[in-house]
């Protein structure tokens, strides 16, 4: 804890000298934030907690639990513990699937015969668990770089090895596998959601969907749903309305004006939708983030900054 507090200055995110490595920090909870997707990466809370939620699905995210997402996710959450004494840490670090597939080679893995259906909770996109000693270690060790720039071309691609491969191995696993899987269940939703976040302000018509990954559509929509926890329809909408809540929050813009440049024909039904999903209206929302968000709030909705 003390290493992230050394470099993360303010709070928000803060870019590492280690590539692929963000550092995050919250001096206290903040109300429900969701105005960018969740791209593939293993986080670790080192301190405080936060709650997130993936459609039906809430996480509650505590001290030394790793999550990892495998497929980009629009997930709702707030961090629920932090304070200028003891504020909200966190470490994201990004996941590229070629880089565990080669690492399950190495290791001897059957990577071909990974299977679509050991996801231990029903969810395969996204997995939590307690990080074990080797795990902790590693992501120290990883932070401790920051403060010898010169070891970090050397050493950190073996650290981030080691933090793969544990991950590998421990209860992580299954959700690690699918990283691996190139013509599985997981990388298959990886294409669509692809294509949903290139042109989420289109009609969405399922059945080009399915014919992209060569499904039908009712397997389209059964292992859309598995991976995500919401069909393509709600992940459009999820979509949707995180950028219309950039745009308001981040350009200014008035709530009639994004939910027409997100594609919504009626302010009102956009109004309504974005009401079910936030909690409160757009513009008393809006408000609210304004008065409690870090300037990270405003990165776009396709970015790959998310809170860890």
């Amino acid at each position: 804890m003390g290493r992230i507090l050394d470099h993360a200055h303010g709070e928000g995110f803060i870019a590492s000298a280690v590539p692929g490595l963000e550092l995050v920090r919250a001096d206290s909870p903040t109300g429900c934030m969701g105005s960018r997707v969740y791209e593939p990466a293993l986080c670790l809370i080192a301190q405080g907690a936060k709650t997130v939620w993936l459609g039906d699905r809430q996480i509650d995210y505590g001290p030394l639990n790793c999550m990892v997402s495998a497929v980009p996710l629009p997930i709702l959450g707030k961090v629920t513990d932090a304070s200028p004494q003891k504020p909200y840490l966190g470490i994201k670090l990004t996941v590229d699937a070629q880089e565990v597939a080669d690492l399950m080679l190495a290791m001897g893995a059957p990577v071909a015969r990974a299977s679509e259906d050991e996801c231990p909770d029903g969810v395969c996109g996204l997995g939590l668990a307690r990080a074990d000693a080797g795990m902790l270690e590693a992501m120290a060790r990883l932070v401790g770089l920051l403060d010898t720039p010169w070891d970090i071309a050397i050493l950190a691609p073996l650290v981030r090895r080691e933090i793969l491969y544990r991950a590998l191995v421990g209860e992580l696993a299954p959700y690690m596998r699918k990283f691996a899987l190139a013509d599985g269940q997981t990388q298959r939703m990886s294409r669509v959601i692809a294509v949903l976040k290139e042109r989420f302000m289109e009609p969405l018509r399922v059945r080009d969907l399915a014919e992209l990954v060569n499904m039908s559509e009712s397997s389209l929509f059964h292992s859309f749903k598995q991976v995500t926890r919401m069909s393509p329809l709600q992940f459009q909408k999820r979509l949707r309305l995180h950028e219309a809540r950039r745009l308001m929050l981040a350009e200014g813009m008035e709530a009639a004006t994004a939910s027409f440049r997100v594609g919504y024909s009626s302010p009102s039904h956009f109004s309504r939708e974005y009401s079910r999903m936030f909690g409160v209206p757009p513009r008393a929302d809006v408000t609210q983030l304004r008065g409690e968000l870090p300037e990270t709030a405003q990165q776009p909705v396709m970015s790959s900054r998310t809170l860890a």
